[in-house]
């Protein structure tokens, strides 16, 4: 999360000096109509609601938060490993599983992160992710309620990541609090990048691109290829609407 949203602002700050092009359609964005009620929707919503609950979770003490964050971003080690299994990364499936057995013994059920000092940095792989690298295509662009900017592979692969252990185990309150937590630190980062995004031109395409930008990322582990850049990797470009007249 906190990568998209890095990658959220430098394209915002390269953007803003720049309109949308009327003469062109993005084919990865068949419903950006709807999209775009969403879009408004889920800005209302965060007006309404959830920045207010990410200032008061702000008055928490940072160790505090921080702590709550890595508890319940242990919890998604075992999946990151079985994930990174099933694209053949052996060592970093080794690595998730070190860091999920240190950091929920060692580290007090994952309150603390022990690993990283250790030299255990985090490999988290979601099954999105796996079929992304098996050649199964993005599909359409979808700006979800409250959840936000997506495409069905990579909210389809959330599905299989939560029949992993330990999800099953878990109770509604636990799994509703794992979302809270860590949804809220999402907010409370993103402050950072708010007044770029109030400023912007489009603020929906900005934050299009800061995705299809992230999710590439993710998907190829931040080594993508020459030829993907500026590509959404499903075979679908931007292409001009000839409907529009010159």
């Amino acid at each position: 999360m906190k990568k998209f949203l890095i990658i959220l602002g430098v394209v915002m700050l390269s953007a803003c000096s720049s309109t949308p092009d009327d003469q062109y359609v993005d084919q990865r964005d068949p419903f950006e109509d709807v999209n775009r009620d969403m879009w408004e929707f889920n800005r209302d919503l965060d007006e309404a609601v959830i920045k207010p609950a990410a200032d008061v979770y702000d008055e928490i003490p940072e160790p505090v938060r921080r702590s709550l964050y890595t508890m319940m971003d242990n919890l998604d080690e075992p999946s990151s490993m079985v994930n990174n299994l099933l694209q053949g990364k052996v060592a970093d499936a080794g690595i998730s599983l070190g860091r999920f057995l240190l950091n929920s013994t060692v580290g007090l059920l994952g309150l603390f992160d022990v690993a990283t000092p250790l030299g255990l940095d985090k490999r988290q792989e979601g099954f999105g992710e796996v079929l992304a690298s098996w050649g199964v295509g993005n599909g359409p662009y979808l700006m979800l309620p409250v959840i936000g900017p997506t495409v069905p592979t990579d909210r389809g692969g959330d599905v299989a990541d939560g029949q992993y252990f330990p999800f099953p185990l878990l109770s509604w309150p636990i799994d509703l609090a794992r979302y809270t937590i860590k949804g809220l630190d999402a907010r409370i980062e993103l402050r950072k990048q708010e007044r770029v995004l109030n400023n912007a031109l489009d603020p929906y395409t900005f934050v299009k691109e800061a995705y299809f930008q992230n999710w590439r990322n993710r998907v190829y582990d931040g080594q993508v290829p020459d030829d993907e850049m500026g590509d959404d990797f499903s075979g679908a470009d931007d292409e001009p609407d000839e409907s529009v007249d010159n």
